[in-house]
């Protein structure tokens, strides 16, 4: 029994002397994947541009599993430095979750929508993605292995939930993945994404104008569940993971069936 429970608590660690770098992990879905991370023996670095709340994570997660580093994803030097950062703390970097990004503002009409809102979602969410993929794979080359994870959207498979400039980024970084998963795979890196439905994140709150019970009750094909930040970070470290080992190239939709199905054309009748 003590043998089985000593390999039960060694499985259930997954992430065990792995280094993660975390975009955008001082709060929502990044701040999830941390907690669930270090829980799976990982250490973490959290960059974000919310220095408080990164700071208050780390305090609460400990000083010896996670720090924080002060990063801008739309600032090279910033990505660098945060990468920089987890290798000299920790010696390595394994997995690069590349998860910072933002709504923009919901303007339907594109007559509305201005150049500058759309390049700013671009940048951050694309060009963002663009650059920790570039500095994990400066340090995951000479390593020889790697899994660079970038958090795209259900937005990224079909249209109409978004805005343009959100839809738009999120599509990219999709094409961005499968382009880094080609390449960087004859280094033994696996680059994948992983596209959620909407969850109760401040974001897509302040995105739509909703409170948690206006999420939870916007139309999903999968009834009798609610979809929160942690199941995201849970595919995340599926992602992670050895035990993904032979997963690249692949968008990880986490909508429970949403993007499958037109509900208002459909011969299975709901209750």
């Amino acid at each position: 029994m003590g043998s089985f429970s000593f390999v039960s608590a060694a499985a259930a660690r997954r992430l065990e002397g792995k280094v993660a770098l975390i975009t955008g992990g001082a709060s929502g879905i990044g701040e999830s994947t941390a907690r669930v991370f270090t829980k799976h023996g990982a250490k973490v670095v959290i960059a974000d541009v919310q220095d408080d709340l990164g700071e208050s994570v780390c305090t609460d997660l400990n000083s010896s599993s996670a720090s924080f580093v002060h990063c801008d994803v739309t600032k090279e030097e910033d990505i660098e430095n945060a990468v920089n950062t987890a290798t000299s703390k920790y010696g390595k970097l394994d997995i690069m979750f590349n998860n910072a990004g933002i709504g923009g503002t919901p303007k339907p009409n594109i007559l509305d929508n201005d150049k500058a809102e759309f390049e700013q979602v671009l940048s951050v969410n694309l060009v963002g993605s663009f650059l920790g993929i570039k500095h994990a794979a400066r340090v995951m080359i000479p390593a020889g292995q790697g899994s660079i994870i970038n958090t795209a959207s259900v937005c990224s498979t079909i249209g109409g939930g978004a805005s343009h400039a959100y839809t738009s980024s999120k599509h990219g970084v999709v094409g961005l993945m499968k382009n880094a998963a080609v390449e960087l795979g004859q280094y033994g890196i696996r680059v994948n994404c992983v596209s959620p439905y909407l969850v109760a994140t401040p974001l897509a709150k302040d995105f739509f104008n909703l409170d948690d019970d206006g999420v939870h009750g916007v139309y999903s094909n999968l009834k009798g569940k609610v979809l929160r930040p942690e199941d995201i970070a849970e595919a995340a470290l599926y992602l992670g993971s050895d035990e993904s080992k032979y997963v690249s190239g692949h968008n990880l939709l986490v909508d429970g069936g949403y993007s499958i199905v037109n509900p208002r054309f459909c011969m299975f009748e709901k209750s």
